[in-house]
């Protein structure tokens, strides 16, 4: 393997199979080394790039979808090159904002899917968005709601294509027959928690990804950096976070025998965990969020390895998932 382009899901669109994950920039990362990244990716062959309205936290919600933006207008085709992936659904807090309740409060309302989109496309300083994600489930506004206002975007081109994230299987199979219903395309993607500490997707969310053939985007694919080695001293990045040193000392045995496997077999701790995600069938892409270029080249070592049985047994081993998937776990 190396870096390579697949479809996601079932679906056309060629993606590459790590993502670039863009949380990092203007919190962790300043614009300078963020447009060296997004540089850097181009030329290793990522050309899938995930952001959301939301990140920015450095400084303000949407700062993210800026630099993004700044950075295409440097042109040399840099927007063409790209499938670009953002999301809508949470609160989006800007300065210039006055207070509204539809941008100041969680859903999918038809008026903040347009208006979101509209400040997104405004941000990104594009006429397109590739994959337009809701970043959460709104069970309480209607299908018939969210998919027309998702179709007028389409039809008009601001949106290509349709994602979810954090959707449970339930809100991907009913999202799916609703769209069908509706002669639209549905869901081609679903961006969810995975990685070796948190494997409760196997139960339902990866099953009902390959029935209606959704590529799998994981999020936190290192669990918040726990799967990088915990080895010396951190001082940067959300290692330092007091919820993950928590964790981290919770988890230490497993991350020990963890550490101790890498080792043996002679891979960084990092690029076995983005490995292992690379061997389901169902996963179009594991997200990475670096925060150097020094990191994004890193990552690429994870395309280019196979780990054997005998090793992918001994992670269950180490990490034991769920069992399966529903309902053979739970049920006789």
């Amino acid at each position: 393997m190396a870096i390579q382009h697949r479809r996601l899901g079932k679906h056309g669109v060629l993606v590459s199979n790590l993502c670039l994950g863009t949380m990092n920039f203007g919190w962790y990362t300043d614009e300078k080394e963020s447009f060296r990244i997004m540089d850097r990716a181009l030329e290793l062959g990522i050309n899938f790039f995930d952001t959301a309205d939301t990140y920015g936290w450095g400084n303000q919600q949407g700062d993210t979808e800026i630099i993004i933006g700044k950075w295409f207008a440097l042109g040399g085709g840099r927007r063409q090159a790209v499938v670009l992936a953002t999301k809508v659904y949470n609160p989006v807090t800007r300065k210039e904002n006055k207070p509204e309740p539809n941008t100041d409060s969680r859903g999918l309302s038809a008026m903040k899917i347009k208006k979101h989109c509209e400040n997104s496309l405004r941000r990104l300083q594009t006429d397109w968005i590739d994959i337009y994600q809701m970043h959460h489930i709104d069970r309480e506004c209607p299908w018939d709601e969210i998919w027309q206002a998702f179709g007028s975007l389409i039809c008009q081109g601001k949106v290509v294509y349709a994602g979810s994230s954090n959707f449970a299987a339930w809100d991907i199979a009913t999202a799916c027959q609703e769209a069908w219903k509706r002669n639209l395309t549905g869901l081609v993607s679903e961006q969810s928690i995975y990685n070796l500490l948190n494997r409760t997707i196997e139960l339902e969310v990866i099953p009902a990804c390959r029935y209606y053939g959704l590529g799998l985007i994981p999020w936190s694919p290192l669990a918040g950096g726990l799967l990088a080695g915990m080895k010396g001293k951190i001082t940067a990045g959300r290692r330092t976070d007091a919820n993950i040193k928590k964790t981290a000392e919770q988890k230490k045995d497993q991350l020990q025998k963890y550490q101790s496997l890498c080792e043996k077999i002679g891979e960084e701790p990092a690029i076995v965990a983005l490995a292992w995600l690379l061997h389901n069938p169902v996963v179009t892409a594991p997200i990475i969020g670096p925060r150097t270029v020094e990191q994004l080249e890193s990552a690429i070592r994870a395309t280019q390895i196979k780990l054997d049985k005998e090793i992918l047994q001994k992670l269950d081993e180490i990490f034991p998932g769920p069992g399966g998937e529903a309902p053979k776990p739970y049920a006789w």
